[in-house]
């Protein structure tokens, strides 16, 4: 018996292990980014209200990435958020610096605000592949 044979069928090399053929298969190099909050609230949803995708995503090994990629773009989009919401409030440094707690509250009602959104858009959203 051969040492390795191939499979044309589902194009997978096999190795002779005693009696039998085991595929030989390896995982793909992964970046090592950390998937941060939001990728984990996407893993999170994905595993108990889409477990089709995320099956698929775990078979593909694109599960680490499809998370990553989720990540940056939700922090890049909760950013843009904060800052489009601050300027069309009025909160500026001028009044950090004349009302400390006006503006904190000002902020944390805006970040909570952006964090809802970008929660619906990409995490909870139709928009997610």
């Amino acid at each position: 018996m051969e040492k390795y044979i191939y499979d044309n069928s589902n194009e997978l090399w096999y190795e002779l292990q005693g009696d039998y053929y085991i595929p030989c298969l390896v995982l793909p190099d992964t970046e090592e980014r950390p998937i941060g909050i939001w990728g984990r609230r996407q893993l999170g949803y994905i595993k108990e209200y889409r477990p089709v995708l995320y099956t698929d995503l775990v078979l593909s090994c694109k599960l680490y990435s499809y998370l990553t990629e989720i990540d940056a773009q939700a922090q890049d989009r909760l950013a843009l958020l904060i800052k489009q919401m601050a300027e069309k409030e009025g909160i500026t440094e001028q009044l950090k610096a004349q009302n400390q707690m006006a503006w904190v509250g000002a902020m944390n009602s805006i970040r909570n605000r952006a964090e809802e959104i970008v929660l619906q858009e990409l995490i909870y959203g139709e928009g997610t592949v």
